[in-house]
């Protein structure tokens, strides 16, 4: 009903871009607040904030203080604070994080652990029941086929 124009920073300026007509293929590392817009490959390291323009695309290994989606996003995101997926954002990757939006619209693909969970106790049984059920469905080692 009432969409974001412009995306928000949870707080302080925007240092680096990666414009919509650059790619870059590496690994990034800075203290501030990063937006990408353009084709980025790689590793991102911030103790800041990610925007991820609508027009980015980005296959990389993320850390980062808060991040906001608004294009696609593949790889492994690790997120301090939170991970907001917009409603063009398309996210296909393992996320660890402390809080997790998703707008409608949003898309969200891959396994997601939220921080804190890990002490509470239907949490704890259900990932005993997830890893018996992988066990059982995994072949024995012992096992071999003849062709």
């Amino acid at each position: 009903m009432f969409r974001r124009k412009d995306p928000m920073l949870t707080s302080g300026k925007i240092e680096t871009v990666l414009g919509p007509n650059t790619s870059f293929n590496g690994h990034l590392q800075t203290d501030g607040n990063l937006r990408i817009e353009g084709l980025y490959e790689g590793v991102i390291e911030t103790l800041g904030n990610i925007i991820i323009g609508q027009t980015a695309r980005v296959k990389a290994d993320i850390i980062a203080h808060s991040i906001q989606v608004w294009g696609t996003v593949a790889g492994s995101i690790n997120a301090n604070d939170r991970l907001e997926i917009l409603h063009t954002g398309r996210v296909f990757a393992d996320v660890v994080v402390d809080t997790l939006l998703i707008d409608d619209g949003g898309v969200f693909r891959g396994k997601c652990v939220i921080r804190g969970a890990e002490g509470d106790p239907l949490a704890q049984e259900m990932d005993a029941e997830e890893d018996a059920s992988m066990d059982e469905s995994e072949p024995d080692e012992d096992t071999t086929t003849a062709t």
